[in-house]
């Protein structure tokens, strides 16, 4: 069954603001066709999560006025922070809103093939090279959401790297939400070839307290045969924004596709992150940190599917809730029949800090072959009063000693961030949102 919704823009608006655009034709095709389908599409259905109600459809443009950066100088200071201004000769995207507004590619990687722009002007100057991986790991026609985001896409970023290019530094990627009124639907793609190996590193920062806003992200991470993406992603968007997002994975032969994210956002949030390992000895790893407070409401699904032989999988989440917010963790492995000795392993830890804090941690296995191995771990729990105690009773104050708790819950799962820089900001992040 589905719900009639009357969606904001009509196919001969879609249709112009793809010809505006200048995108090629098979893009404003897929637009349209996926425009279409959109109404009669399903929900997803996030487990214990009713999101029927949430506001994913009903905003006014899909474009805002921004202006572009000249220099990182112009940068808010929030902005600024999250740059690393002492690397020299970086790669660096900004988008401000909707509009793409500072790039900078290093000599490095335009010497060795590499790409890195905009959404946009990746359609118009590569567009067969887009063609070929978008919308492939995740389809247009899966439900609303993803036809609503391949109809209605807006901004985001295209990362190509050739087989056998390693790339030393990080590619950073800052999406900034300073206008309340700016919906986004960003689409980033990152493909590594064959023996190619890349670090991509993404924020999403709201630079306004609160906003009545839509955030549809859909990620596409590809690495092709012996390559390795590590990926790293911190999101803080404000208050009053309804996100949903999308961060799915495809691992071809012997391929390694790391996930390293910190969900900080302070509106309602549902969050998909699923890893395909579809070659033989292929590795997905998947740590995720999440802070909950307010009256929001997340729900975060972690899922690795194992096709290939002697693939490996694992899941790392701790979350802390506190106030009136609500998380759920839902962490799924299976192993498909014919994935032979694979090994899928979990674990999820929600800490509530106050009685209305509401979370909950669902570990699922599913198993289709035998010769294969598998755990999982799982807890939800209150502030240990033993551990209060015993920080208290040598002079620190019960909040400082909340804080100390917290951090030692979370430090397992930031202390493995392979990203330096994604570990510093969450930790600044977590400092922010727990006192």
């Amino acid at each position: 069954m589905t719900t009639e919704t009357k969606l904001p823009f009509d196919q001969e608006y879609i249709t112009s603001f793809s010809k505006d655009m200048n995108e090629p034709d098979w893009l404003t095709e897929l637009r349209v066709q996926a425009l279409e389908k959109a109404d009669a599409l399903p929900m997803p259905r996030p487990d214990k999560t009713k999101i029927d109600k949430w506001n994913f459809t009903q905003f006014a443009n899909l474009l805002v006025k921004s202006e572009a950066f000249a220099s990182l100088d112009e940068l808010p200071e929030d902005v600024k922070a999250l740059v690393n201004l002492e690397a020299k000769d970086s790669s660096l995207y900004i988008q401000r809103n909707n509009k793409p507004a500072y790039i900078s590619v290093s000599k490095e990687l335009r010497e060795k093939g590499v790409v890195f722009t905009d959404i946009f002007t990746a359609a118009r100057e590569h567009g067969e090279l887009l063609k070929k991986y978008f919308m492939t790991a995740v389809k247009s026609d899966e439900h609303r959401l993803t036809a609503l985001h391949a109809a209605f896409m807006n901004g985001g970023a295209f990362l190509y790297v050739p087989k056998n290019v390693e790339i030393t530094q990080p590619v950073q990627a800052i999406f900034v939400h300073d206008n309340a009124e700016a919906n986004v639907f960003n689409h980033v793609l990152v493909v590594a070839e064959d023996n190619s190996s890349v670090v991509y590193v993404e924020n999403y920062i709201s630079t306004v307290p609160q906003a009545d806003s839509q955030f549809n992200i859909v990620t596409e991470a590809v690495a092709g045969n012996n390559a390795r993406i590590q990926y790293g992603a911190v999101d803080t968007l404000a208050k009053g924004v309804t996100t949903y997002v999308n961060r799915r994975g495809i691992a071809a032969r012997d391929a390694r596709i790391e996930w390293a994210l910190g969900m900080m956002n302070d509106g309602n949030t549902v969050s998909e992150n699923v890893t395909n390992l579809v070659g033989d000895g292929s590795y997905g790893d998947a740590k995720t940190v999440v802070v909950g407070r307010g009256e929001q409401v997340q729900n975060f699904t972690t899922n690795i599917v194992h096709f290939g032989k002697r693939s490996e999988g694992y899941i790392l989440k701790h979350g802390v809730v506190k106030d009136s917010a609500t998380s759920i963790f839902n962490g799924i492995g299976k192993i498909e029949h014919g994935a032979s000795k694979s090994n899928a392993e979990q674990e999820s830890r929600v800490l509530m800090l106050s009685e209305k804090a509401r979370g909950d941690a669902n570990p699922i296995l599913l198993i289709d072959e035998d010769d294969v191995t598998a755990g999982h771990a799982a807890s939800v729990g209150r502030v240990d009063p033993l551990q209060l105690y015993y920080l208290m009773s040598r002079g620190i104050s019960q909040a400082e000693a909340e804080r100390l708790v917290i951090h030692g819950f979370l430090a397992p799962v930031v202390n493995e961030l392979p990203i330096e820089g994604v570990k510093k900001q969450l930790v600044e992040v977590i400092e922010r949102k727990v006192k």
